[in-house]
C-alpha cells in the first residue's frame, strides 16, 4: 500500500509537469470511453436488460401464421383466443391483446391516443403489479366493464400525479370509464417492434359480437402466454398443433384453402429482433473509435517514454528494477485512464440524456435506456482495461531502455529507439485501417440513404397536408351518421381558400402501416405451392387520387355514381395487373375477396394506377386494390361484422396551392365546425410522413458517419503525431542534408514519403478488412452492394489523402530548419 501511494503521488507529479500531454490524453480517453459508454447504454437498455416483467424468459407470443403468405408474426381471430386458452396445457396463463386508438376526453383537451385492449389473463401472464389500485379481472372482461388501467406517464401528464386518481372518470370515444389502476413507470406493453405510438392505457378486451362472428376471416389479435416451468417454446408449439388442426376443420368451406401453422416465439427475442443489427453495428463502430483513441494514447505514451529515456536510464542505473519502472508507468497510465473514464462517464450521461430523443422512435424499449449501475460499472471497468491496454507496451518499452546508449544520448541521431518507432508506426497503420473500415461503412450507409431518397414513391408529397381521425361509436352509431359527417367534411374542406383537391383514405401512403387481404383473380391459375394471392387494401372517399398525386394510367377514377348500391368497382395498381394479367388490359377484369370458392361478389376493375410505395420506400411494392368506402362492406360480405360501419376512420389528404403548414388551422377549424370535440391525429405534411419513414436509415447513416468522422480525425491526429515526432528526432539529419546542399523541397518530399508509406499500408490492410467487415451491414443497406468498389476506393483515397495532409505541417517544419542553428544547438 505504501508503494502504491508513492507511485500515485509520483504519477500525479509527473502528469502535472506536462499539462499539455495530460489534458490531451485525458480528453482523448474521455471521448473514446464516453462514446462507448453512451452506446453501451443503448445496447444494455435494448438488448441486454431483461424485460420489465416477472421471469421474462418464460414469456412467449403465440398464435397462427398463415402458410404460403409470408406472414411470420403470430396472430389469431377472436374465437381462437378462447380455444387456445382452453385446449392447451403448456401455459400457466395467457391472454389476447390488440392495439387500438380512442378519443380521450373529460381530462384536458380531447386527444386521440394509443391504447390496448387486453384479456385479463395478459396481466396475470406478465406478472407486473400496478403501482396504484388494481388491474381488471376476467369477470369484468366478460361483463364488458368500462374500466381502465392507465400508464404512469398518463397519470403524471393528464392527472398531474394525483394520488386520488383511483375512481376518477375519463371518456373513451365519449363513453365513461373508471380508472382502477396505474402501472409502474417502466411498464410498457405491447412491445411492438417498429411501433411509434405506445399505449397510454389498457381496457378489457370484451370481444364484440361482430368480432366473434367474424372468426377465421380476421387475424386481428395477438396472444401472450407464460410457459409452465421446464417447458420450451418448441414443446408448446408442438402441443398447439392438434388444436390448430381442430380449428382448421371448423373453418367454413369458403376458407378451405387457408392453412394455419401454430407459432410460439420468445417475447424478448421477437421484441429486439429488428433492432439487433443496428445496435450491434453501433457498438462495433464505437469500439473502433475507442480502439483508435487507445492507439493514439499508446503512441503518446511511447513518445513520452522516448522523451524521458535519459531520466528512466538514470533511475535504472541507480538501482531501480524493471518491474518498478513498469509499475510506476502503469500507475501513471491508470491515473490518466481513470480520470478520462470519470470525465467520459459525465459526457456519456449528458449524451444519453440529450440523445435519446434523437433515436428512432421505432427502436424498442427506448424508455429503458439510461445510465444504470451496470452501465456505470462497465464504464469504470472499461477505463481500467483501457489504461492497462494502452500502458503495457510503453511500460515494457520503458523498462527495456538501453542505459548506456540513453546516457550517452546516442538517440539524437534517430537510430536509438528504432523499435519504438516501428511500434508507433504499427499503431498508426492500425488506426488508419480501422478508420478506413468505418469510413467505408459510413459511405455504404450514405449511398444506401441516397438510393432510398431517389426511389419513385409513385405519388407527389409536395403541398399535401394529412391528418387522421376516428369517429366515436357512441355518437356515430349508424352508417347514416358516419356518411353525413364525411360528406360535410369533404364539402367544408373543398371550400377552404387555396384547396385544390381533397380525399380520404384508410391507408395513408408512405406511413408504413402494414395491411393485407386475400383475393381471387378471375382466370388466374396459381402454381402449386405458391403463396396465397393477397393485396394491400385501401378504401377511399372523395378525390383521393388527384389529392395524393397518384396518376391513373388506364380507365377512370371513382365517381359519385359508385355508391353502395351500384355495381361494385375496384381500381388496382400496375404490379397487380402485370402479375395476374401480364401483357393484358386489366380494365373489365374481375376479382373478389377471399379464396377461389369464397361466395363473395365480383368487383370489376375500372382503373389502373401507377405503383406507389404504400409502406416505406425501402419495401417491395405489393399488389394494391382500391375501392369506394361505401362498397367495402358488400365486398367482404359474410366476413363483415354485423355492427361494421365504413368510413368511421381515415386519413385526410388535402392538396393546396399554399404551404401545408399554413392550412393546419383551417383544417382544424373545418373539423370543429362539424364536431367540436373530435380530435385530429398527427396533422403533418406528406413530406414529413415520407421523411418519418426514412428516419431509421437517416439515423443509421448520420450516426455511423459521425463515428467515421471521429475515427478519421483521431487517425489523422495519430499520423500527425508520429510524423511530427519522427521529424523532430531527425532534425539533426535534416540540418546536415540542407547544409550539404539538399533542396528544402527534397526534405518535404522525404517526410511526405514517410506519411505516404503509413497511409498506403493502412489503406491496404483496411481495404482487406473492409471486404469482410461490410458484410455485417447487409441488413441495413438498400440497393447497395456491401462490396461496392466505388465506395471502397473513395474511402481508401480519402484516408490516403488525409494521411498526406497530416504530414504536410511536419514536413514544412522540418524543411524550414536553419542548418547552422540546429547544428550549433546539437
Amino acid at each position: 500500500m505504501n508503494n502504491m501511494g508513492r507511485d500515485i503521488r509520483y504519477a500525479l507529479r509527473q502528469l502535472l509537469k506536462a499539462p499539455g500531454f495530460t489534458v490531451t490524453a485525458v480528453l482523448t480517453l474521455a471521448f473514446g470511453i464516453g462514446a462507448t459508454t453512451a452506446i453501451f447504454s443503448i445496447v444494455e437498455g435494448v438488448l441486454l436488460r431483461p424485460l420489465p416483467f416477472a421471469d421474462p424468459q418464460n414469456l412467449v407470443i403465440l398464435g397462427d401464421t398463415l402458410e404460403s403468405t409470408g406472414m411470420t408474426s403470430p396472430s389469431v381471430p377472436a374465437p381462437e383466443a378462447a380455444q387456445y386458452t382452453r385446449d392447451t396445457r403448456s401455459f400457466s396463463s395467457m391472454g389476447a391483446y390488440q392495439q387500438t386508438g380512442y378519443e380521450l376526453s373529460g381530462i384536458g383537451d380531447p386527444a386521440q391516443i394509443s391504447a390496448s385492449r387486453l384479456n385479463a389473463g395478459v396481466f396475470t401472464a406478465l406478472g407486473v403489479a400496478p403501482l396504484m389500485g388494481r388491474v381488471f379481472t376476467q369477470p369484468e372482461d366478460d361483463g364488458k366493464a368500462q374500466v381502465a388501467v392507465i400508464s404512469y406517464q398518463t397519470w403524471r401528464s393528464r392527472f398531474q400525479g394525483d394520488q386520488q386518481v383511483i375512481g376518477a372518470k375519463l371518456l373513451l370515444d365519449r363513453k365513461p370509464y373508471e380508472v382502477i389502476g396505474v402501472m409502474p413507470r417502466d411498464f410498457e406493453f405491447p412491445l411492438v417492434p417498429g411501433q411509434l405510438n405506445r399505449s397510454e392505457l389498457w381496457v378489457p378486451m370484451s370481444f364484440t359480437q361482430g368480432e366473434l362472428m367474424q372468426g377465421a376471416a380476421s387475424w386481428n389479435f395477438q396472444m401472450v402466454g407464460r410457459l409452465k416451468p421446464g417447458l420450451t417454446p418448441a414443446r408448446a408449439q408442438q402441443e398447439m398443433q392438434p388444436v390448430a388442426q381442430a380449428i382448421m376443420r371448423a373453418f367454413p368451406a369458403a376458407m378451405s384453402g387457408v392453412r394455419i401453422v401454430p407459432s410460439v416465439q420468445r417475447l424478448d427475442e421477437s421484441t429486439v429482433a429488428q433492432a439487433r443489427p443496428l445496435v450491434r453495428t453501433l457498438f462495433l463502430a464505437v469500439t473502433v473509435v475507442l480502439f483508435i483513441a487507445c492507439a493514439n494514447l499508446a503512441g503518446l505514451l511511447l513518445v513520452r517514454v522516448i522523451r524521458r529515456r535519459r531520466e528512466i536510464a538514470v533511475r535504472l542505473a541507480l538501482g531501480a528494477t524493471g518491474s518498478t519502472v513498469v509499475r510506476q508507468s502503469l500507475t501513471e497510465t491508470l491515473t490518466l485512464s481513470v480520470s478520462g473514464g470519470v470525465l467520459g462517464l459525465i459526457l456519456a450521461a449528458v449524451a444519453v440524456r440529450a440523445g435519446v430523443s434523437f433515436l428512432p422512435e421505432t427502436l424498442p424499449r427506448v424508455n429503458s435506456i439510461s445510465l444504470d449501475w451496470a452501465v456505470v460499472g462497465f464504464s469504470l471497468l472499461l477505463a481500467v482495461l483501457t489504461g492497462l491496454f494502452c500502458g503495457l507496451i510503453p511500460a515494457f518499452a520503458a523498462s527495456r531502455i538501453a542505459v548506456n546508449d540513453a546516457l550517452k544520448d546516442a538517440g539524437r541521431t534517430g537510430t536509438a529507439g528504432g523499435g519504438h518507432a516501428r511500434l508507433r508506426s504499427a499503431l498508426v497503420i492500425a488506426e488508419l485501417a480501422v478508420a478506413l473500415v468505418l469510413l467505408t461503412c459510413a459511405g455504404l450507409l450514405l449511398s444506401s440513404f441516397e438510393r432510398l431518397r431517389a426511389v419513385d414513391l409513385g405519388f407527389r408529397p409536395d403541398h399535401v397536408l394529412t391528418a387522421g381521425y376516428g369517429l366515436p361509436h357512441e355518437q356515430y352509431s349508424s352508417q347514416a351518421a358516419v356518411d353525413a359527417f364525411n360528406s360535410a367534411l369533404l364539402s367544408r374542406l373543398r371550400q377552404l381558400p387555396g384547396v385544390q383537391t381533397v380525399g380520404i383514405t384508410t391507408s395513408l401512403p408512405g406511413s408504413g402501416i402494414d395491411n393485407s387481404t386475400g383475393f381471387y383473380a378471375e382466370g388466374y391459375a396459381p402454381a402449386k405451392g405458391s403463396e396465397l394471392t393477397a393485396a394491400w387494401p385501401s378504401q377511399i372517399l372523395g378525390d383521393y387520387f388527384p389529392a395524393a398525386g397518384i396518376p391513373i394510367l388506364r380507365g377512370r377514377g371513382f365517381t359519385e355514381a359508385d355508391r353502395a348500391d351500384s355495381p361494385m368497382v375496384i381500381i388496382v395498381n400496375r404490379t397487380l395487373a402485370e402479375r395476374y394479367w401480364p401483357g393484358q388490359d386489366p380494365i373489365g377484369k374481375r376479382i373478389h375477396i377471399g379464396v377461389k370458392d369464397t361466395p363473395l361478389p365480383w368487383m370489376t376493375i375500372v382503373g389502373e394506377i401507377g405503383d406507389i410505395k404504400q409502406g416505406t420506400a425501402d419495401t417491395d411494392t405489393r399488389p394494391q386494390i382500391y375501392q369506394p368506402d361505401s362498397q367495402w362492406k358488400r365486398a367482404i360480405g359474410m366476413f363483415a361484422p354485423p355492427d361494421m360501419l365504413t368510413g368511421n376512420y381515415g386519413s385526410i389528404v388535402l392538396r393546396s396551392a399554399l404551404p401545408p403548414e399554413e392550412m393546419t388551422d383551417a383544417l382544424r377549424s373545418a373539423v370543429r365546425s362539424i364536431d367540436p370535440q373530435l380530435p385530429l391525429i398527427q396533422i403533418e405534411s406528406m413530406d414529413r410522413v415520407v421523411a418519418e419513414g426514412q428516419a431509421p436509415r437517416r439515423f443509421n447513416a448520420a450516426l455511423i458517419s459521425s463515428f467515421a468522422a471521429a475515427a478519421a480525425l483521431l487517425a489523422v491526429l495519430g499520423i500527425y503525431s508520429v510524423i511530427a515526432f519522427s521529424a523532430a528526432l531527425r532534425m539533426h539529419e535534416m540540418a546536415i542534408r540542407l547544409a550539404l546542399g539538399s533542396q528544402r523541397s527534397s526534405v518535404v518530399g522525404l517526410i511526405l514519403v514517410s506519411g505516404a508509406k503509413l497511409g498506403l499500408a493502412g489503406c491496404v490492410i483496411g481495404g482487406i478488412t473492409a471486404i469482410f467487415a461490410t458484410r455485417l451491414l447487409s441488413s441495413l443497406l438498400f440497393q447497395v452492394d456491401p462490396l461496392d468498389p466505388f465506395v471502397l476506393v473513395l474511402a481508401a483515397l480519402s484516408i490516403f489523402v488525409l494521411a498526406l495532409a497530416a504530414s504536410i505541417i511536419p514536413a514544412r517544419r522540418a524543411a524550414s530548419v536553419e542548418p547552422m542553428q540546429a547544428l550549433r544547438m546539437d
